[in-house]
Formats: structure tokens, sequence, C-alpha cells
């Protein structure tokens, strides 16, 4: 199973100002999209699913700050993935591991489970 990502983080919450700078991104509303089209569904589409959030981002130091001109969505995605990379889970187990890997776990998962799925709803006919 081939399962390819892609992120969605333009949209972006923005201080007007702050210590002098100006649009200064403070929260990022993200989209991780799953697609696996090496399992098609019935109709020939691939598999697909996703999973979105915020991540809020540490604004108390702006001495690397990148003006809101020069902003493109591959800068922000590497904050997004920064940020979920250093949120640890612990998992049932007790094991850890960090949020961005986790989401993807799940992601894979929830795709696992459209092409085999363990339990289907059925409606009877009366």
């Amino acid at each position: 199973m081939a399962i390819n990502y892609t992120w969605d983080v333009n949209t972006c919450d923005v201080l007007p100002t702050k210590s002098g700078k100006s649009n200064v991104v403070t929260q990022v509303h993200w989209r991780l999209r799953a697609t696996d089209d090496s399992n098609n569904d019935s109709n020939g589409n691939p598999q697909t699913v996703e999973i979105w959030g915020k991540l809020r981002l540490d604004t108390s130091d702006l001495s690397s700050f990148t003006n809101w001109s020069s902003l493109d969505a591959a800068k922000v995605q590497t904050w997004v993935e920064a940020g979920l990379t250093n949120i640890t889970i612990t998992n049932h187990d007790g094991s850890t591991t960090d949020k961005l890997t986790q989401l993807k776990s799940d992601l894979d998962a929830r795709i696992a489970a459209k092409i085999s799925p363990v339990k289907v709803k059925k409606t009877l006919i009366s």
C-alpha cells in the first residue's frame, strides 16, 4: 500500500502587529490528506481520508520572523510538521511517539479499514 500525504496549510490566524512586526502568524489551520491510489474503491477512485486541526505557533521570539509577503505553503508546512513532531504522544502500551507520526499512522489505519473493513453496516429489507 503506497500512501501519499498532502497538506493544506493556507489558513492562518495573524496578529496585525506584534513587537514591531506586521502580520505575525500565531496559528495555522492544517488539513492532512492521505491517498492510496494502489487500492481503488469499487468506482475506481483512490482511497482517501483526512484529518485536520490547528497548531499554535510560539511567537515569543521573532528574531527569525518571516514577512507575510515571503510566506508560502511550503514554509508554513515545515512549521506545522516541526510543531507536530515536537508534541509527544504516550500510546496505550506506554510507548511514546510524536504527534505527526501518530497522525499518519491513524490515517494509514483508516485507509486499511476502508480496504479491508473489520465490520460493515447492513440494513434489513422489510
